[in-house]
Formats: structure tokens, sequence, C-alpha cells
């Protein structure tokens, strides 16, 4: 299967290329993500068997004062690529987010359930998924949450950062979520592509992020402990540690489907810090 990667250099996309370094990568460099022109005549002329966009507009709080920037990458150009791939009949596997939801309630969220964002970031992105739904062609919509790897930036790396000058940190503890290596969603994301070739019935809109579910500070005490750095953490409310975009305090998502459909459980991602740590050169306790 030839493949099109929208994205280079970020964590998914990096994580991509070490499991498929035969598919061709455009960066930002290559396909001009503000001009859906370009990215159709990218598929047009590359064409792929399926297409894998992990390309997107990430400054979470940026996006409150760019929002037209935001929507031009998460929702304009995934629409683009996802009407070139329908004329092509080729299938779009695109990553999405929990920020489509309001954060409300303690339960996990499922595919289906009604989508609320309360922020400009989010609303780009669920302006992407309709966009791409609206197209028509077979399609696979990943929602995941909390993306952590050795590259780009992360919670991960940054809690490493602070540990090295840092004996104590209060880190947000109300809201609650699933850690996701992006390893692991690059892999799935290949998986993906793979079945909807083979069966584009399976197209429709997917949870995807790590388990168990933890807080913030549970996130954080669990990287220390990992590493083996002496930091105490204590636990603040989301008030305690305002930002320009509203978080969502509830990110659970129900990925029942991800493995019933295409036999993808939930990574643990106890497992996947392991890994990064070791990738990082981080000795253990």
């Amino acid at each position: 299967m030839s493949l099109l990667v929208f994205g280079k250099t970020g964590q998914v996309a990096t994580e991509l290329a070490r499991r498929a370094p035969d598919a061709v990568y455009l960066g930002r460099d290559a396909a001009d993500l503000t001009d859906p022109a370009a990215c159709m005549a990218a598929i047009d002329a590359h064409k792929p068997d399926a297409v894998i966009n992990a390309a997107a507009y990430t400054a979470v709080d940026a996006a409150e004062e760019d929002e037209d920037t935001a929507q031009a990458i998460n929702a304009i150009a995934p629409g683009a690529m996802a009407h070139a791939c329908a004329a092509r009949g080729i299938p779009l596997v695109h990553i999405s987010t929990d920020y489509v939801f309001d954060g409300s309630g303690t339960a996990p969220r499922g595919p289906k359930d009604p989508v609320s964002p309360q922020n400009a970031y989010g609303r780009s992105k669920l302006a992407g998924e309709q966009a791409i739904a609206a197209a028509g062609g077979t399609h696979a919509i990943l929602r995941t949450s909390w993306v952590f790897s050795a590259h780009g930036g992360n919670f991960v790396k940054t809690m490493l950062r602070l540990s090295e000058t840092r004996d104590a940190l209060s880190i947000v503890d109300d809201q609650i979520g699933g850690p996701t290596p992006a390893a692991d969603i690059a892999a799935a994301c290949l998986k993906i592509a793979a079945q909807l070739q083979a069966d584009p019935g399976k197209s429709g809109v997917y949870h995807f992020s790590g388990a168990p579910d933890v807080s913030w500070k549970d996130f954080a005490e669990a990287i220390f402990a990992r590493a083996g750095r002496a930091v105490a953490v204590s636990g603040i409310p989301t008030a305690d540690y305002p930002t320009p975009a509203a978080r969502p305090l509830n990110s659970r998502l129900d990925c029942a489907d991800a493995e019933t459909v295409f036999g993808i459980p939930r990574p643990d991602w106890r497992s996947g810090l392991d890994a990064v740590l070791k990738e990082m050169g981080v000795s253990g306790a």
C-alpha cells in the first residue's frame, strides 16, 4: 500500500515514519495547509493508495486569537483532502481530539455522543470532522487525547524539564483523561488505513486513548516515579491554573468501537511512558 502522510516533524508523523519509512511525508515546505488547493494537488500528484492526515494547528491557547488560521489548517485543509481522496476512491485517516466535547460529567464519551467544543481549537477540529464526513469518501476520524512521545512538545517532556530545577510542583488534578503514546496512535492509523482499503464500510468516527484514565497530577507522579525524579506533586483545581483556552475536565473516551471494528485495544500508557523514557535516555528509579 502506497501511503501519503500530511505531516513530517510532529509527534505522530515522526512515529509513522519509523513504521512506514517508504511512505511520502509532506511537511509545511511541501504542503501548505492554509492552501486547500495545494493539499488536493499533492494527493493528485502522488496518487497514493491511502492518506493519513497527521498535521494540525495544535497551539490551543494561540487559537483563541488566531481562529482563522486554526480553521484553515484544521478544517478547510482536511475537507480538501477528503474531497481529493473521495474523487480517487481512497481512504483518509484523520486524527482529531477529545476537545470536540464540552468536558462535562465523568462518563467516557463515545463517538456518537453530542459534541460541543469549548474553545477555538476544538471548534476548528470539529469543523474538520464535519468537512471530511461531508465529502462522502472512505474515512476514519480518530479522536485521541494527551499525546506524548520522546519528540516534539508534550507534557512528559515538560515535566522532565521542570524536574531539573524544581523539587515541588502544583499540577491540575480535576482534569481526567487517557495519556496516549504517539507510537500507538501511529500504529493504529496504519492498521486502520489498511482495513479501510479492504473494507470501506468501516468508515466513521472512532476513539483511541491510553489506559487507565488519570488526572494530570496522577500522570506527573507516574512520570517522576518512573524517571527516578524526586519531585513532590500537589494537586490544584483548573480554576487555579487559568489559560486563554478552556480545557475539558472530562477527557475520558470510550474506545470500544476501535477495538471491535479494527481490533485495536487501548494501549497501556505506562508501558508507552517507559519506552519514551528509555528513548530519551532517562534512567528509572
